[in-house]
């Protein structure tokens, strides 16, 4: 069957920008009009993925896209359902030629993609996957000599610092709906659903300090951090009080942001001296890095990408201190506390939780990646299953068998305890140090101010775990 060439639909999924979006850019070079479509997909939502935190910071972004579509003379055509059903129904209804989208990595993204392909080409129209769109370097665009993808950092991050990276594109001047289809008939014809808001898209309340999502946020965030914070980051990036982190995971995974755009303007002034600006690079380098892990792998976002043949402790009581920020290790707590108020958390509060739970506790990482999904608004498969595997020891770390002291860590990265005392209030007047070892305050003191005993020893949670990893 043939169908006209004169209209494209535009599939947004991990790409809800205007700024440096090919996808978009292609669509309107193949044709002259175009439909701008998300699908709420019930499929998330099936999955018990559909959380109020990542749904809250998705309605901001989906009224900022349509809110920039509509500057340029388009729409956001919103429908709700299966994603190839209501995609190839939006194709057909507009007599679109040709679909275009983003590349995704996980094994659900690829199983969606071929489906939609096979569902678009029984019709007689087209598919358009784009790469570089999700992230800096596309996965599978730099591999080791004879394997299918990298397994330890250090060798791609050479190989992804001299990649060359796409042009990074300007944002379309004009976005034209079909002709027979202007922006109000569009609305009464084709487009079913209202722009979604948080509540329609998942049950629940979120974090009281969750931030704004959304592509004009997303750019007045990163325009104050290359004035502010980007010079100093590789000094200040493991500062736990200073905050002293770019804070732009939550733009880059909703694809507020562009990662090419990033990564370019961060080589520029890493080739410039900044100090900064390289050690930003690198970070930006290992997402890239786990999303070219789990293309190869996806099922590592479930199973372990490297069997350590744990035999993972049950203790429910245990989990649910972790999870409620009460395990008596303070900087653990302060972690967990500021993850349930903000739906985000210092990367460096990310790795002393996980390592916490995995070595200290010997829990699964899979409880803890869960709960890190269902709260964290950045939460990213790639990013978030194979950092929990990375400390996990189950992953691409070269040391399986690290241990981060939760002590040490807060002595090292929280020296005087601001971080502490700003999210676990009952120890707020505990002057100095003494703040990261309360089990060793005067008799009484700590039950007085209302803060738990450790759930375990450091001592016994670490001759445990060598134990259970064959060590002792």
């Amino acid at each position: 069957m043939g169908v006209p060439d004169g209209v494209s639909v535009v599939l947004f999924t991990s790409d809800l920008r205007l700024h440096d979006n090919p996808v978009l850019t292609a669509a309107l070079r193949s044709a002259p009009r175009v439909v701008p479509l998300f699908v709420v997909d019930t499929g998330i939502a099936a999955a018990g993925f559909a959380v109020p935190n990542r749904a809250a910071f998705l309605a901001d972004c989906l009224a900022a896209l349509d809110e920039g579509l509509r500057a340029r003379g388009g729409a956001l055509v919103v429908r709700r359902g299966d994603v190839v059903a209501e995609t190839c129904r939006v194709a057909a209804g507009t007599g679109a030629g040709e679909v275009h989208v983003a590349a995704g990595v996980s094994g659900y993204a690829l199983r969606r993609e071929e489906r939609l392909r096979s569902a678009l080409a029984a019709d007689g129209r087209l598919l358009r996957v784009h790469d570089a769109v999700v992230t800096a370097v596309p996965p599978g665009a730099v591999l080791p000599a004879g394997k299918d993808h990298y397994a330890v950092f250090t060798p791609y991050f050479r190989r992804w610092s001299a990649e060359p990276l796409r042009p990074v594109l300007p944002p379309p001047r004009a976005v034209l709906l079909p002709e027979a289809l202007p922006s109000e008939a569009l609305l009464s014809e084709v487009r079913t659903e209202p722009l979604p808001s948080a509540s329609s898209l998942a049950r629940g309340a979120a974090s009281p300090a969750l931030p704004r999502g959304g592509e004009r946020e997303a750019r007045r965030r990163l325009a104050a951090w290359r004035r502010g914070g980007l010079a100093r980051y590789a000094e200040r990036h493991d500062d736990l009080a200073g905050d002293a982190t770019s804070r732009l995971s939550p733009y880059l995974h909703f694809g507020c942001l562009s990662p090419v755009e990033l990564a370019a303007g961060a080589r520029e002034r890493a080739g410039g001296g900044c100090a900064g600006a390289e050690a930003f690079a690198r970070q930006l380098a290992w997402r890239d890095f786990h999303h070219q892990m789990l293309a190869a792998r996806p099922d590592a976002a479930h199973r372990d990408y490297r069997t350590r043949h744990d035999r993972w402790r049950e203790a429910p009581g245990e989990l649910a201190a972790w999870r409620a920020g009460r395990t008596g290790y303070p900087v653990v707590d302060a972690a967990m506390r500021q993850l349930a108020h903000e739906g985000w958390m210092h990367n460096r509060a990310r790795l002393i939780a996980a390592s916490f739970l995995t070595k200290t506790l010997y829990l699964d990482w899979r409880a803890g990646a869960r709960h890190f999904l269902d709260l964290l608004v950045d939460g990213d498969v790639a990013d978030n299953q194979l950092n929990w595997q990375w400390v996990a020891g189950t992953g691409s770390d070269t040391r399986p068998h690290r241990v981060l002291s939760p002590t040490a860590q807060a002595e090292r990265f929280d020296p005087d305890g601001a971080y502490v005392r700003r999210w676990v209030p009952e120890l707020a007047g505990v002057p100095g140090r003494a703040v990261h070892r309360p089990w060793l305050l005067p008799d009484g003191e700590r039950e007085r101010r209302g803060y738990p005993a450790p759930v375990v020893s450091l001592e016994e949670g670490l001759a445990r775990f060598r134990r259970a990893r064959g060590l002792a």
